[in-house]
């Protein structure tokens, strides 16, 4: 076995299905590695993660891409190395790190303990490793979230978000400035993704590498509200960068700044949401603070935005070449 040093999994039991769970457990088992399971729920991961950190020079995050991101930023304080059991329904981040998706494969990985150093992205000292993104998403997060609490089902809050999202259609009118050069656009949305993303093809969506030290950073000034309906069906054809009329850029750092007059959806009486692992909370909006979304999770930010890249921050486990 690869791990010498303490293992422990944060196996978090809101993300997939509950069957998964002792799976992981099993798994573990067959794979002869000695690690202390502790299972948690949506808040109680970072609280977890804080306790493994003690411990544990070993991490492992069992479940969606939330999960995964919280217990890496964890990881990446405390210099531990950091290792996936993908639980969620996308699971970006295995999937780019080339981490399998199955429990056996991943468990498998994790006793062989062959690590990679890969990059995180940073907004203001918060890390994430897939993207973060402000404008449209944030608000359908928001607005599902927001019809979850009051008893909508999964899928009838998300048609109601979007529906009200599309309704309002918010833009974000934002400076922005990459290098020496200063931009301002009016956008549906704002797109920030640690590494290069692809925008066409089989590969829509995912990353070539998660190594290569560069932000992608797409807006679509020109996209008008009837447009944005179809954005979703044009991402399934595979036909995103020819239909949609992105700019699009590649750097190692950008500086965003929201005008807060027709970005900010909430007054100061409002309040602004945060989500955790599937558990969503209200907290007080600060002034000079925008929602954003990051990996899925959102959060309060105060502006200026300044994003970078932290090259090679994250020890990671992967499976072995070949």
């Amino acid at each position: 076995m690869g791990q010498s040093s303490p293992v422990t999994v944060i196996m978090n039991e809101a993300s997939g299905g509950a069957a998964s769970h002792p799976d992981v457990e099993a798994a573990l088992a067959r794979a002869g590695l000695d690690a202390h399971v502790e299972r948690v729920k949506g808040a109680e991961v970072r609280e977890a993660a804080e306790r493994a950190a003690a411990s544990s020079r070993t991490m492992i995050a069992a479940g969606g891409d939330g999960t995964v991101s919280t217990v890496a930023s964890v990881a990446i304080r405390v210099g531990a190395v950091f290792g996936v059991i993908p639980l969620g329904t996308l699971n970006h981040f295995a999937r780019d790190a080339g981490i399998p998706t199955n429990i056996d494969g991943a468990v498998a990985a994790v006793a062989a303990g062959c690590t990679r150093a890969l990059d995180v992205g940073d907004v203001n000292g918060r890390t994430f490793l897939n993207n973060a993104s402000l404008g449209i998403y944030p608000r359908v997060v928001w607005e599902r979230e927001t019809a979850r609490c009051r008893g909508r089902g999964k899928w009838t809050a998300f048609a109601l978000a979007l529906a009200r999202t599309w309704r309002r259609y918010p833009t974000v009118m934002v400076r922005m400035t990459i290098g020496d050069v200063h931009l301002s656009r009016r956008t549906p949305f704002v797109f920030v993704g640690n590494g290069e993303y692809r925008t066409e093809g089989l590969g829509l969506g995912t990353r070539a590498s998660v190594d290569s030290g560069r932000l992608s950073i797409f807006l679509a000034p020109e996209y008008g509200r009837f447009e944005i309906l179809t954005l979703p069906f044009r991402a399934m054809a595979g036909r995103l960068a020819r239909d949609v009329k992105f700019e699009a850029f590649v750097d190692r750092a950008v500086v965003l700044e929201p005008s807060r007059v027709p970005y900010r959806w909430f007054s100061t009486r409002d309040s602004a949401p945060s989500v955790a692992d599937g558990e969503f909370h209200l907290t007080d909006s600060a002034e000079s603070a925008v929602m954003i979304a990051m990996d899925g999770e959102l959060s309060n930010v105060n502006v200026p935005l300044r994003f970078s890249v932290l090259p090679k921050a994250l020890r990671t486990i992967v499976p072995e070449a070949g």
